[in-house]
């Protein structure tokens, strides 16, 4: 446009003074070239800088200062400022590193000393045979589980990964885990269902024994009255069914999310939201599945799907 513009007035000048308007025709198409090749080189760089500023943005913060001084970019006040922020930003998420590190040092040094007077009390009222202690040993199971769901939430959340893939015996890990709630079905009442199962799974022993403790915790804590079942479904589903209060419609797909309580848990304001939380991360890593099916005053049952052929192994 500023080309045209000159060369109007070049056309526009020679008419005036009456002067032979051939003689700016060969100016004019030198310029014409010459421009052409100016603005050939400057779409090019413009370009280039496109480029390079795209690639800056999808970047990482803390890639960005090795980006800037590996590549020659222009305006070197902006390039100076996005050293700045990439600096500061190094430096706050090395301070929220180090806190989190000594967050999660804290509280594991924090379960793992909690761990010792429990064990204590345990063995204190394993000597008692009344209903008192049996009630005692019941909440103190509870506490136990409660520590153990903030130690796994630890190892969830850090980088660490201890995982030992390989066959397992699924009626193993169901009666200890039974075994650990002997107890609270003897207190509550409550049948259990259950006929060995004969199956094995691939998978960790420790953190699906995790997952089934937490779902067997959860159905006798909603469950007052008649049984729980444990049984599989083929080829490889593991199944937990209680006839407890059941949950309702609208919190159902939002059971596994984290901290959410639904009606039931606002209701009895010990709910933390946590539990299910935890198992859908531990079968996630896992490669394992699980849903849920309830009914509101028919009870629910959570399956596990253990028959996935990928599994995780690291």
């Amino acid at each position: 446009m500023v080309f045209l513009v000159f060369f109007a007035l070049l056309f526009v000048s020679f008419s005036l003074y009456g002067l032979p308007l051939n003689a700016v025709i060969y100016p004019i198409l030198l310029c014409t070239l010459l421009g052409s090749i100016y603005c050939a080189y400057k779409f090019y760089a413009f370009y280039k800088r496109h480029k390079e500023i795209a690639e800056l943005k999808s970047m990482p913060a803390g890639l960005t200062e090795a980006f800037l001084d590996a590549h020659a970019l222009q305006d070197e006040e902006y390039c100076e400022v996005i050293r700045n922020l990439s600096k500061q930003v190094r430096t706050v998420m090395e301070n929220v590193r180090e806190e989190n590190e000594q967050m999660m040092d804290y509280y594991t040094l924090w379960v793992h000393q909690i761990k010792t007077p429990i064990a204590s009390m345990r063995l204190r009222l394993k000597n008692e045979d009344s209903e008192m202690a049996r009630n005692l040993l019941s909440e103190l199971g509870r506490i136990e589980r409660y520590v153990e769901m903030v130690l796994t939430y630890l190892r969830l959340e850090g980088a660490g990964n201890d995982y030992v893939i390989k066959e397992y015996d699924l009626d193993r890990m169901i009666g200890e885990a039974v075994k650990k709630f002997a107890g609270d079905f003897i207190i509550l009442k409550l049948k259990l269902n259950y006929m060995p199962v004969g199956k094995k799974v691939l998978t960790d022993e420790k953190w699906l024994s995790f997952v089934i403790e937490q779902v067997l915790s959860n159905a006798l804590k909603y469950t007052n009255r008649g049984e729980i079942s444990i049984y599989v479904e083929e080829p490889l589903t593991l199944c937990i069914k209680d006839t407890g209060m059941g949950i309702s419609s609208e919190d159902l797909p939002r059971i596994f999310e984290r901290s959410y309580t639904g009606v039931r848990g606002r209701a009895d304001k010990k709910a933390s939201g946590i539990g299910l939380y935890l198992c859908s991360r531990i079968c996630k890593k896992l490669n394992h599945e699980i849903s849920a099916e309830s009914e509101v005053g028919q009870g629910t049952v959570i399956r596990i799907k253990l028959d996935s052929k990928k599994t995780i192994i690291e």
